[in-house]
């Protein structure tokens, strides 16, 4: 072999290994653990990368927390590296995922940068379905985290009398700021009558419809003023102290009142619907925004107190 056909043999082998290493030699492909979904829950997203072991890459968007506008990351556990041998190594990466927005959401292809190139994977569609309602259980206070058991006395210092005073203050003017000023209440100017349960309920309904919360995109807001009308309008009328109840709790006891039992399961329709928006995110429909109001107004209604005729009273004593 002459010296110029060994040349050029040489330059084809060194152009053939240059190719090889080049960042065009990579595959990259993306799954899902499941193509349905739940709101709220989490899946993997799993992404597999088969490249040379001595070639170096990374993610652009590593440091973002949502694939779309829809699909936000969860968690980023490590990732997994597998030798193929011939210099060839698997990256095996996943992505914890979940969606709070029911519906069907494209993941375009994720682009992965290797030796100044840019490979994508392939492209996915996540179908996201919502909460069923009727199932919702209602949503529990966490448990309080138990606390070593002290002596006060030991932590008490010569003068404990004045921080004592002092506290008495602070939780007397805490107390008078829930109690008046947040509610916005005076307690140096005369207090007006209110207006008895049932006419403050419909009055409140019918600011809060005038409001039009739901209409322009409040619907956590919209639910949070129904629920806590219907809070105030049960303490009130019933002497039952619903504002500081759970749902599951209202519920319960009004099933054991004749006079809401009948009604009972409108409210709890209403107060299941209010925690999905509330604490799930979740964004119901028009229509349910409008029958949660008319149940709402219903219940009140039901439960209106019955104001004997003085006809009936004197009929009544004969």
């Amino acid at each position: 072999m002459s010296h110029r056909v060994r040349h050029i043999v040489i330059t084809a082998v060194l152009l053939a290994a240059s190719l090889a290493a080049w960042g065009g030699n990579v595959t990259f492909r993306a799954k899902l653990d499941s193509a349905t979904l739940l709101m709220g829950k989490t899946t993997a997203l799993h992404l597999e990368i088969t490249q040379d072991k001595n070639a170096r890459g990374f993610f652009p968007g590593e440091q973002l927390d949502t694939l779309n506008a829809m699909i936000e990351i969860a968690g980023r556990p490590a990732a997994d590296t597998t030798d193929l041998g011939n210099d060839r190594i698997q990256i095996n990466r996943d992505l914890i995922i979940q969606s709070f927005d029911s519906g069907m959401w494209v993941i375009k292809p994720i682009p992965y940068v290797v030796n100044g190139d840019t490979a994508f994977s392939n492209q996915l569609s996540l179908k996201v379905l919502p909460v069923d309602v009727s199932r919702l259980k209602d949503i529990n206070d966490i448990k309080p985290v138990e606390q070593v058991p002290f002596r006060l006395l030991d932590w008490l210092p010569d003068y404990w009398w004045a921080w004592l005073l002092a506290l008495l203050l602070i939780a007397a003017g805490i107390w008078i700021y829930h109690k008046y000023y947040k509610r916005g209440i005076n307690p140096l100017k005369p207090v007006k009558k209110r207006l008895p349960p049932y006419e403050e309920a419909i009055l409140n309904l019918q600011n809060l419809k005038a409001a039009q919360l739901w209409q322009r995109g409040q619907e956590k807001e919209y639910f949070t003023g129904l629920t806590d009308i219907l809070r105030v309008y049960i303490d009130r009328r019933f002497d039952i102290n619903a504002v500081e109840m759970t749902s599951s709790q209202i519920i319960d006891t009004l099933k054991r009142n004749d006079e809401t039992r009948a009604v009972n399961e409108q409210l709890e329709m209403i107060l299941e619907i209010a925690d999905i928006v509330k604490f799930a995110n979740a964004r119901p429909l028009a229509d349910d925004n409008e029958v949660a109001y008319q149940r709402a107004v219903n219940f009140v209604e039901a439960t209106r107190p019955v104001i004997e005729q003085p006809e009936k009273k004197e009929e009544a004593k004969k």
